[in-house]
Formats: C-alpha cells, structure tokens, sequence
C-alpha cells in the first residue's frame, strides 16, 4: 500500500451516534497491510501535537494584559472566546456551538489512528513478531497517553474513593466508526491506561531513533507519572528511579543567556549567540517529545506572570542566587522581540520562544521522585534529587536542607511549579489532585482592568466540559455542572 489515508474527523465522529452521518467505511479508508504502512502511520508527524495548552488559562500562574495593552498578543481584548471564557471563569462551555476544540478532537484522531495499529499490527502480512510488537507497544504508548491526558482535562481527578463513579471520558479501543459510546468512569479510563502501559513496557525498545519514538524510559516515566496522580508514591517512586536509570541528563541553564531583539533563538549560549537553546528534538532532558495541538498550542508572549507565581521564585533562593528559569524564560519590565523595545514597568511577560517537549522530560522524573520519596518519609532521597535538580538551573545554588518533611514537600513542590509552569496542562491537573492529596484549595486571583475574576482551586470548573460540537450529536452524554 503506497498511500494510507486516515480520516481525521473521527475525533468527532467517533463520539456521536455515527450511523446518521457516517454508515459506511469512510472514502479512502483502508486498513494497512505490510509493517511499513503500520511503521508509516505511528511516525504521522500529526501524532506529536498531542499537549493541549490552553488550560492553563485557568490557573494560577497567570493574568492576561490590559484589554488594550502595549504587548498586543497579552491584551484581554486580543484573547479568542475559549480563551476569555476560561481566565473569567465562565459556567457552561468554553467553546461556542460549532467551535473546533482542538485538543479533543485530535485526541480522538490520535486514538482512532492508534486503535488501527494496535489492533491490526500483529497480523501484517511481513515483518518479525519482534517488530510487530514494538510497533503496537509504541502505538499502545500513544494511546495511553491521549487517555491520560483527556481524563485529566475533562474529568474529576482520580480520588481512590470515588474514581469508580466518577465520570471519566468515552473510552474508544475498536476503529469502528459506528460503534456506540458511552463515557465509562475516572477509574475505567486509569484501568486501560496501567493495561496499556503494562503490556506495552516489555517490547519497547532500549535504544530511540528520535525524540518522539516511545522507548522503555518513556514506560517507566509514564508509570512514574499515573501512580503520582493516582497518590500511589512508593510505586511511583519506583518507577521514576527506573526510568532515571535510563536517562538522568540535565541541561545546565547556566550556559545560557538572552539576545535582544530577538524572538525564536532569544535563549541562547554565552559563548555562541548562534546556538539557541535546544528545543523537542534535540533537548537531552525530553524522554519523549510531544508538542501542544496545532490550534491554541503555543503560549510565547501572550499573558503575564502572576504575582503569585513571580514571588515563587524568589522562595528558597539562597542570597546571591538567580534562578535561571526566571531569567531566561521571561522578560522583566520590557521586551524587544524587534527592533522596538515594548515596555510594561512592573509587570513580567512569560516568551521563552522555544519549542519545550510537553511529553515527558527527566526534570519531571526528578521532581516525581523527590516528592514520592518525601511523602513515605525518605527525607534525605528526596533531598538528593531536588537538589540535583536546582544545581542545574540555580547560579550559585546552594545544597538546600529540611529536617521537618511537611516542610520539604511544599519546597518540592514549589519547585515543580518554578520548572513547569506553563508545561500541557500540568499546573491544572496539580491544583486539582493536590486538592485530593492534601486537601489543598486555593483561591485562584485573574484581576483584568481593575477587577478581579476569582475561583477555587475545587471548583468544578477546573474541569473542562465535553465540547458543544460533540454534545450536538451526543446529547444524552452526562457532563459535569460548571
């Protein structure tokens, strides 16, 4: 076969009652053969672009401009309707009747296209059965990894007590259009996810091609990561040690500077302006690189810093230090992307401009395993790995130490939202499952134009409601009250 064509409107399709619009194999479908079409279809570039990045405009780690404000993509004004409905809070949908929700929509694709591998691969008329399974164990990776996220995004988080009840998203495992759907619970969509990832593990290969073939360390960062969300430390302490095993690099940000007048490159080496700051696919620390959706997935000069998250880190920062996160990442006062400077005096504008793997990174599997290894009471492991860390993104770091491990676990915390601030939809799903693991609640603070929209961190609207588009051919669909 010479040409696979997939249809990526099954994302929605998939979700609707199909047989009124789509009752027959779609125009162009056809189901792979050979090892090479499988091989063809997991390496669709359109499979990366799996992080949807525009959660975060529910957090606290942000504000938008002023309604007309000096820096244009920052003002309020400027903001798409999705957008203004989640930094205001809004009840009911964030999208508009008939909108695209890209991260959805192509969630399902990815699913769609996953589900044709994993269920067809280990027929395919060549090819060893050793190929055959480490194409479906990559394709299983994906697959999982789309579920975690979705349930994460659009469902209550994981709460051992409730999980089972809990409305989770419509699980897909077959690439029949016409199937009935339905949404199973929170712990049905972790079940299949810990499945996949269980069977997959095993067939992955050791060594990776390129940054976005899922290999073993991306099964151990996977499992590392369920089990955090899920407050199952010791396993997932485990697995992140395993996983760091296999890859612990850290980029040193102390080689690193800025260059004025510059956008895409403005992160560069001291010693070399030319040689900007490594993105996706060429980072040491991205384990497996994915990047936000094509639509509403990047973030580079539109909102500023909270105060709030400013202030974090000026925390545990010895005298004379300089968190270089801060420093390279975000432009303080003034920016000069061109040749004019804009000024926006006491306000701090987030404009790495580099393309940062949203999959899975080794300062993630550090910070997993510092805070596991704090919440079951190995105090100084715990202190080992965040200060591995730090070394690496601190001028003139100093060895931090904590005798009181309530104390600890709110620095290590406090460091896995300096490192990833703005990382998929991270800073989301930990205000929601802190809320689980600590009963944390915060008050959330987005102040526009000398008013202030407000929300807490519990509120059912961190979670995000199944898009009007899909709800129009699914109405009978249960969705959670926001």
């Amino acid at each position: 076969m010479k040409k696979i064509y997939i249809g990526l409107l099954f994302g929605l399709l998939a979700l609707g009652s199909c047989s009124k619009y789509l009752d027959i194999k779609p125009k162009g479908f056809t189901i792979p053969e050979n090892l090479n079409d499988y091989r063809l279809l997991l390496n669709d570039q359109a499979l990366v672009r799996a992080s949807a990045l525009y959660p975060n405009y529910l957090t606290d780690n942000l504000q938008s401009g002023d309604p007309e404000d000096v820096q244009s993509a920052a003002s309020y004004d400027y903001y798409d309707y999705v957008k203004k409905q989640l930094y205001s809070f809004a009840h009911g949908a964030i999208f508009e009747d008939g909108q695209y929700d890209p991260y959805w929509e192509s969630a399902y694709s990815h699913i769609f296209t996953y589900n044709v591998i994993i269920n067809n691969v280990l027929t395919a008329s060549d090819g060893t059965e050793a190929e055959k399974k480490r194409i479906w164990a990559e394709a299983k990776i994906g697959r999982a990894f789309e579920y975690l996220s979705l349930v994460n995004i659009y469902a209550a988080h994981y709460n051992p007590n409730s999980a089972s009840k809990d409305l989770g998203v419509p699980l897909v495992l077959k690439e029949d259009i016409n199937q009935q759907y339905e949404r199973v619970s929170v712990q049905a969509i972790y079940d299949q996810v810990l499945n996949d990832l269980n069977d997959a593990l095993p067939n992955l290969s050791t060594t990776q091609t390129n940054k976005f073939q899922a290999v073993r360390s991306v099964g151990f960062s996977f499992l590392s990561r369920v089990y955090l969300y899920q407050g199952k430390y010791k396993e997932a302490l485990e697995n992140a040690k395993q996983a760091l095993a296999l890859n612990n690099n850290l980029l040193d940000y102390n080689l690193y500077t800025n260059k004025d007048k510059t956008t895409w490159g403005r992160v560069c080496l001291k010693t070399d302006e030319n040689e900007e700051f490594p993105d996706s696919r060429t980072n040491i620390e991205a384990v497996w690189s994915r990047l936000g959706t094509s639509s509403l997935g990047t973030q580079n000069g539109e909102f500023y810093a909270s105060k709030d998250l400013i202030a974090t880190y000026a925390k545990d920062l010895p005298t004379g230090a300089i968190d270089k996160r801060y420093e390279l990442f975000f432009c303080r006062d003034q920016a000069s992307f061109g040749p004019n400077v804009v000024k926006f005096p006491g306000r701090v504008l987030f404009a790495p401009y580099v393309d940062f793997s949203t999959g899975f990174n080794t300062p993630e599997l550090f910070l997993i395993a510092a805070e596991a290894a704090a919440r079951i009471g190995n105090t100084a492991e715990a202190l080992n790995f965040l200060n591995t860390l730090r070394d690496s993104r601190i001028e003139n770091n100093k060895v931090l130490t904590a005798a009181d491990p309530k104390a600890l676990l709110q620095v290590i915390l406090d460091e896995r939202r300096r490192e990833m601030p703005f990382m998929a939809s991270d800073r989301l799903i930990d205000l929601k499952r802190l809320a689980i693991a600590d009963h944390f609640k915060k008050s959330i603070q987005h102040p526009l134009d000398g008013k202030v929209f407000e929300m807490e961190s519990t509120d059912p609207r961190m979670i995000l409601p199944i898009p009007p588009k899909v709800l129009s051919l699914n109405p009978e669909i249960p969705q959670y009250q926001r």
